[in-house]
C-alpha cells in the first residue's frame, strides 16, 4: 500500500521525531511504499493566503500553489500522521496543511448542496503526544481525537475506523513509559 506519511513536529531531537522514524521504519517493513512528508523538514507554508482565500473553491486554480502535496495526497491508499498536541489542537503547521491541501476538487466535491469524496485513501492513523492527562483531554472536549476519529474517518473512509494511537501525559512520562508507547506504535504500525 502506498502510504503518505506526515510528520508534523519542530525539533528532530524530540521523542514525536522518534515516534516519526519509528512509524517510518515500521511502515517499511510491512512492506508498504512509504511517501515521507515532514512539513518542517520540507519548510511547507502553512499561511493560507489572500490567494489561497479567492481561490479555495475554484478547481483546478486552487491548488496551484500546493500541487506538488496535492499529487502525494491523490496518490496515498494510506494515511499516516504524527504529530504532537498543543493546547488541544494540532501544530498550525499541520492544521494549516489541512486548509491549504484538503481542497474542493481534491479531497470532496460539492454539487447541489451534496458533498462527495474524492480521496481513496483506505486506512488511516494518528500517532501522537499530548501534555495533558486522558482525563484533562477529555473533560477539554478533546478536539485531536475527534477530528481524527470523525472528520478523517469521513473524509476518507467512513466504513474503516481510524487507528487513534496517544501517549497522554507527557509532562510527566518517564523513560518507561515512552518506551512502552514506542513499542507500541511499532507494533501497530508494522501491522497498519
Amino acid at each position: 500500500m502506498r502510504v503518505l506519511l506526515i510528520h508534523s513536529h519542530p525539533v528532530e531531537e524530540s521523542y514525536g521525531a522518534a515516534l516519526y522514524r519509528q512509524v517510518r521504519e515500521s511502515l517499511t517493513k510491512g512492506g508498504h511504499d512509504v511517501d515521507d512528508c515532514n512539513l518542517y523538514a520540507e519548510g511547507f507554508d502553512p499561511v493560507m493566503s489572500r490567494h489561497d482565500r479567492i481561490t479555495y473553491h475554484d478547481y483546478p486554480n486552487n491548488l496551484s500553489l500546493v500541487k506538488p502535496y496535492v499529487d502525494r495526497l491523490q496518490a496515498a491508499e494510506g494515511l499516516v500522521i504524527v504529530t504532537p498536541v498543543w493546547n488541544f489542537g494540532w501544530p498550525a503547521m499541520l492544521k494549516g496543511y489541512f486548509d491549504r491541501v484538503w481542497l474542493p476538487g481534491i479531497t470532496f466535491e460539492l454539487k447541489d448542496g451534496r458533498l462527495t469524496r474524492k480521496l481513496h485513501i483506505d486506512k488511516v492513523a494518528v500517532v501522537t503526544t499530548y501534555g495533558a492527562t486522558r482525563w484533562r483531554a477529555f473533560l477539554a472536549g478533546d478536539p485531536p481525537r475527534k477530528l481524527s476519529k470523525r472528520v478523517l474517518r469521513v473524509q476518507t473512509n467512513p466504513a474503516r475506523p481510524v487507528k487513534f494511537l496517544a501517549h497522554y501525559d507527557m509532562n510527566n512520562c518517564t523513560p518507561q513509559t515512552r518506551a512502552a508507547f514506542l513499542d507500541r506504535v511499532k507494533r501497530e504500525m508494522e501491522r497498519f
